[in-house]
């Protein structure tokens, strides 16, 4: 029924394919929740990155990390009252 390639690829797949593919989707889930809490995006990008998060996945996590994450230290400037700019 299973040939010797079967066998031999199963352990392999059990050993390595399954532990990197929960690491990539524990990631995934790490940015989506960083950009939901970023403080350093206005609402709409932070609007933009999940929804390419949600379409993207692996890719747009990647993406995340590199372009919008690094936002998340440095937050937005206080709001000014509309008074006060009179």
């Amino acid at each position: 029924m299973f040939g010797i390639v079967e066998i031999l690829l199963l352990p392999l797949l059990l050993i390595f394919a399954i532990p990197i593919g929960l690491a990539l989707f524990a990631f995934w889930i790490w940015m989506l929740i960083h950009a939901i809490q970023n403080k350093g995006l206005s609402d709409g990008e932070r609007i933009a990155w999940v929804i390419v998060l949600v379409f993207v996945h692996f890719l747009g996590a990647i993406l995340y990390f590199f372009i919008g994450k690094p936002k998340g230290n440095v937050p937005l400037p206080p709001a000014i009252p509309t008074a006060a700019r009179l």
